[in-house]
């Protein structure tokens, strides 16, 4: 990872949205669709932004992808989530998906909420 960020964290959201922004500039028609289904699932409704996200951490938890979790641990921070709220998460997630899912959330999330909040959370 490059060394310009201050933590592993930041230089893989870096990467990723420079990876989508890659994506969009070859396939501009079918990211723009993409970005606007992403956007419509995740705006306010009958469930909460904030909701969303931690539903979205927790799909990303199970299936493992690491990119996901930092982008969704991220976006549980901005929409104001708990620490608590968030390893709650990892706790369904873990009850469902086993260890596997729950070594995601031991480590990977543990990372990015002290990395991204500033261990604001504690």
């Amino acid at each position: 990872m490059d060394n310009e960020f201050n933590s592993s964290i930041e230089a893989a959201l870096h990467h990723y949205k420079e990876g989508m922004g890659h994506f969009t500039e070859q396939m501009p028609d079918i990211a723009h669709k993409y970005h606007t289904f992403t956007e419509s699932c995740f705006a306010e409704g009958t469930l909460s932004q904030k909701e969303k996200q931690l539903i979205a951490l927790g799909i990303s938890i199970h299936a493992q992808d690491e990119y996901c979790i930092i982008y969704h641990v991220k976006g549980c921070l901005d929409q104001g989530a708990s620490r608590e709220e968030i390893l709650e998460t990892v706790a369904v997630t873990g009850a469902f998906g086993g260890g596997a899912a729950l070594s995601q959330g031991v480590t990977l999330v543990e990372e990015a909420i002290q990395e991204l909040s500033g261990d604001m959370l504690s």
